[in-house]
């Protein structure tokens, strides 16, 4: 930014305070960033978040000078965040915009032109629009009162009106001078938006409105809104008023207001009160006496109480009656159940019972000492829970762990392995009495999360589709999926694994719900830091590779627009251009049935299919290279650091059927992993060319293997076992990359094994292309 820039004033000057919000956090900030009104800046405050929300904003500062990041040394809150990004500003305005919400395309112009329009008033209003995780979006129900027809700008004696609208901060745009002149600033504490609003309006001499939606207010469904939280924090209502009439005692000229302050004041006690879950049980008592006092203290002369239900309730406050309005609060609760009784009773008909038997099991003690795994719809133990449960087998010893598999595979679960069929009566017994349940899928609709039980989510791989809530928009992947049942799934999850922070965030945002992200790196994926030579070479004689050959592993994922495998290369004539010096390993999606044709294609030596080879971690082991198109294999295979080809054919139509959520094809480092092909010429070509792992492809390789290879260094089974089974805060950080010994490529642990002779380095200067017949280099170092 030149010097010039730096003097320049914005028009906008942009707070966002931000503490634990990762998921959501890049929506805010390019929301803001692609608006088509340039001239902002952005004061992203961390308010020493325990996430990684401060690094995500010094991603966007480092690529867009617009962005000024501030990191606190100490959690403050978000009224004392704010304070600290005032203290920054240079704009003519000011704007307040919380980290989990948005502006709306072209806010800032509309915004912008207002202002003009209106000659600089001290305080412009404009409008919002709830949205809900289902897509659905509730505009202010009280917009009416933006009419902008009428005078462009007033004083709030023109229109008190306005008192009417939701009071907070970042439905509104401040004049910069104003805020200065009159020193306003943010307390501490909840409800720290009142003083400061309140206090605003009555002051500002120009208000004006804006009659657009230029922002959506994010309705979280669980967490990230204290103000529902149970907790005597509510109690700083109480000093947050006490501020506004202080504020009204210091500026006699503005006694007019005190009537309608007083109103506003019992109105938001009595929402304290009302609001379920807000006030511990044991404290509605004393917060009820508490607001009788500041009634019967504050109450104005000659104040008029509202009419109807919200009129008793003045009374009985004005009286300290806090028993006739407890009796007041059953009575409108019995009202309420009654007309929705019908409703209930249909669908307490829907509900299948729960087994008697079950529900005996859930009121007895939980064993502390045991762990149900499963994996894959209860297929046999594999993937993220076995590689937990072999390391709680090491560090926590005296937790027991059991296995759930459907019947028909209880006779091929290895030797030692404690297992219970699905469904069985011993199934519903360790279900119900376990502390530990863990899965890379949800449990069944039908299992109970008991209070004192511990979910452990572990997913199944890196999200470059569409997951969760954003399925929502793409028929084909949903396919009728009850979203609400899937985020009651996955509402019994406390903690949730990840590799790396681009699934954290996706985790973080599709399933809006109230657990910890564990970042350990997965599980599955430390083999590929503990395999040795002998280990690499002992997988390819098992499955049948020679001495010498370049293994190539194709591994192509589901679609969601198709029924069943359908083939997308003709797998002999690849096998066949390839030549003698390959050999090419098929593994379809678990999703399908076994493939005739590709047992035929075996017989005749074309391939050897691997689809039901029961690890594919030793797959990826034994391959030297991996095709695939879009599967999640791509990023635990990058841990190896061996070519990566994807096979794109359909890229538009995956696209649109089932969304993403970066672009793959983009030829960025990050994005993409190697070389890219459409066409099974092309395809062909990369392997004869030897652009399957030139230089380009090396470079590209380490970019996406340092993006999503982030935390996997051999270790993250001791990572989640230390945090979730021993309940260590405190976890060992992952290694830096340069420091990971990562299992060696095929050909290196052949010529270790004197099975094959290792060419010489070629020189960085050497343009010399490489064909399938000549040895390949060494890819592990």
């Amino acid at each position: 930014m030149s010097e010039t820039d730096l003097d320049a004033v914005p028009r906008f000057s942009i707070i966002v305070p931000v503490f634990r919000v990762q998921g959501f956090l890049r929506e805010c900030m390019d929301s803001v960033l692609t608006q088509d009104h340039t001239d902002f800046e952005l004061i992203a405050v961390d308010d020493c978040s325990p996430d990684r929300s401060g690094a995500i904003l010094d991603e966007y500062a480092a690529r867009d000078d617009r962005v000024q990041v501030l990191h606190l040394p100490e959690n403050v809150g978000l009224g004392l965040a704010r304070n600290a990004g005032l203290e920054k500003v240079r704009g003519d305005y000011v704007l307040f915009l919380d980290s989990d919400d948005t502006l709306v395309p072209g806010a800032l112009s509309a915004l912008a032109q207002r202002l003009d329009a209106t000659d600089d008033p001290e305080i412009l209003i404009f409008d919002y629009a709830r949205t809900y995780w289902d897509g659905s979006a509730r505009r202010n129900a009280l917009a009416e009162l933006l009419d902008e027809s009428g005078a462009p700008a007033f004083s709030l004696a023109d229109r008190p009106e306005i008192l009417e609208l939701l009071q907070i901060v970042w439905n509104k745009a401040y004049r910069r001078d104003f805020i200065e002149e009159h020193g306003f600033e943010f307390p501490v504490g909840y409800y720290e938006d009142a003083p400061w609003t309140f206090c605003t309006l009555i002051t500002a001499r120009t208000i004006a409105v804006l009659d657009r939606v230029c922002l959506h207010y994010r309705q979280r469904r669980q967490g990230g809104n204290i103000l529902r939280t149970t907790s005597r924090k509510h109690f700083d209502v109480f000093d947050q008023y006490a501020r506004v009439f202080a504020y009204l005692d210091a500026h006699p000229e503005l006694s007019r207001w005190r009537p309608h302050m007083f109103r506003k004041m019992i109105d938001h006690y009595l929402t304290v009160l009302d609001k379920p879950g807000r006030l511990p049980h044991n404290a509605q008592a004393e917060f009820f006496h508490r607001a009788a006092r500041d009634y019967r203290m504050r109450i104005p002369a000659g104040f008029v109480r509202p009419t109807g239900i919200a009129g008793g309730k003045y009374t009985l406050l004005a009286k300290d009656a806090y028993p006739a309005l407890a009796g007041l609060k059953v009575a409108g609760k019995v009202q309420r159940t009654v007309r929705k009784h019908a409703g209930k009773k249909v669908k307490q008909a829907k509900k299948k019972a729960m087994d008697l038997r079950y529900q005996a099991l859930l009121r007895q003690p939980l064993d502390d000492k045991l762990a149900v795994y499963s994996a894959y719809w209860n297929r046999l133990p594999s993937c993220n829970p076995l590689a937990i449960y072999e390391k709680a087998k090491e560090l926590a010893p005296d937790v027991h762990g059991v296995w759930v598999v459907k019947q028909h595979l209880a006779d091929q679960v290895p030797a030692g392995v404690d297992h219970v069929v699905l469904n069985s009566p011993r199934y519903w017994e360790v279900m119900a009495r376990a502390k530990y349940l863990v899965n890379n899928v949800n449990f069944a609709d039908g299992v109970v999360k008991r209070e004192g039980q511990i979910h452990l989510q572990t997913h199944h791989g890196t999200p470059l589709k569409s997951m969760g809530v954003d399925q929502k928009r793409y028929p084909a992947a949903a396919k009728g999926m009850s979203f609400r049942k899937l985020l009651a799934r996955a509402d019994r999850w406390d903690y949730s694994v990840s590799s790396n922070q681009h699934t954290t965030e996706q985790w973080e945002r599709v399933y809006p719900c109230n657990f910890e992200s564990v970042d350990a790196g997965y599980p599955r994926n430390d083999v590929y830091y503990r395999a040795t030579a002998q280990d690499v070479l002992d997988i390819r004689e098992r499955l049948g590779i020679a001495p010498g050959k370049t293994a190539v592993l194709y591994a192509p994922t589901m679609r969601d627009y198709q029924v069943g495998y359908v083939p997308r290369l003709d797998l002999e004539k690849i096998s066949r251009e390839l030549g003698e010096d390959f050999v090419l390993l098929v593994r379809t999606h678990y999703f399908y049935d076994q493939d005739p044709g590709l047992q035929e294609l075996q017989e005749r030596g074309a391939l050897i299919d691997v689809s039901g080879h029961p690890v594919v971690e030793e797959l990826c082991l034994a391959a030297d290279a991996l095709v695939t198109d879009y599967s999640s294999i791509m990023f635990d295979y990058a841990n190896l650091d061996r070519p990566i080809i994807n096979y794109t054919d359909d890229w538009d139509t995956y696209v649109r059927s089932r969304g993403v959520t970066f672009d793959l094809l983009s030829g960025k480092p990050g994005d993409t992993p190697g070389v890219l092909a459409t066409t099974e010429d092309e395809l062909i070509e990369a392997f004869r060319s030897g652009r399957w792992d030139d230089e380009r492809a090396t470079e590209l390789r380490a970019a996406f293997r340092a993006r999503f290879c982030q935390w996997d260094d051999g270790n993250a089974a001791e990572r989640v076992v230390r945090r979730v089974f021993l309940d260590q805060g405190t976890l060992p950080e992952p290694l830096p990359q340069q420091e990971r010994t990562v299992a060696p490529s095929p050909r290196a642990a052949a010529a270790a094994a004197g099975l094959v002779k290792l060419p010489s380095p070629r020189a960085a200067a050497d343009d010399e292309v490489t064909t399938p017949g000549d040895p390949d280099v060494e890819m592990a170092g």
